[in-house]
C-alpha cells in the first residue's frame, strides 16, 4: 500500500496564483444553503412585486422553503426553487427559468389537488390569471375539476404529504 502525502501549496499564500485559485473557487457558484436562501428571496420578491393585492397579502417571506438545483434522473437540470404551503393540499412553486435569450424569467405555479385524487399544476402569469383560477376553484373548495373528456387533467400522481415540499407541515 502506498502512502500519499497531503498536497501542500507549492506557492506562497499571498501570491498571484493563490489569489487567482481562490477567485476560481469562489466563482464555482453558490452552495446549497445559498441556493435555498436565494430561491426563497426571489420567490418572496416576485410575489410582492407581481401579486401585491392577493398572494402578497397572505404569503409572507418566511413561508417560502427553498430547494437547491439538482439534475433529474433524465439528466435534465432543475434550477433552485421555493415552495409555499397554502393549506388544503395546495401550494405555490416558484423558480427562475434561465435562458441565454431571455435571461432569468420568474415562473410561478400553483399546485392544487384534483377531484380525481391527483394533483394539477396551474401556471400563473398575472394577478388577474390567479383571481380567475381561484374563482374556478372556489366551488370545489380549492380542488381542480377532473374532466374525463379531456383525456388528461394534466395531473401528477399524488404523493404522501411527507414527501411533498420536503415533508412540510
Amino acid at each position: 500500500m502506498t502512502d500519499t502525502a497531503p498536497l501542500t501549496r507549492p506557492y506562497a499564500a499571498d501570491s498571484p496564483l493563490a489569489f487567482l485559485l481562490d477567485l476560481a473557487a469562489d466563482a464555482s457558484g453558490p452552495d446549497e444553503t445559498e441556493q435555498r436562501d436565494d430561491a426563497e428571496t426571489a420567490a418572496a420578491h416576485y410575489v410582492y412585486r407581481a401579486y401585491p393585492y392577493s398572494l402578497a397579502q397572505v404569503v409572507d417571506a418566511m413561508d417560502w422553503q427553498g430547494y437547491p438545483s439538482f439534475t433529474g434522473a433524465d439528466g435534465r437540470r432543475h434550477e433552485p426553487a421555493a415552495v409555499a404551503w397554502l393549506d388544503g393540499g395546495a401550494w405555490l412553486h416558484h423558480t427562475l427559468r434561465l435562458s441565454e435569450r431571455d435571461g432569468a424569467v420568474d415562473v410561478l405555479t400553483m399546485i392544487v389537488p384534483c377531484t380525481c385524487g391527483r394533483y394539477t399544476d396551474i401556471g400563473l402569469d398575472t394577478e388577474d390569471v390567479l383571481l380567475e383560477m381561484l374563482a374556478e376553484l372556489a366551488p370545489t373548495r380549492g380542488r381542480s375539476v377532473h374532466d374525463e373528456r379531456a383525456g388528461d387533467c394534466r395531473s401528477v400522481p399524488a404523493a404522501p404529504l411527507s414527501q411533498l415540499a420536503g415533508g412540510w407541515r
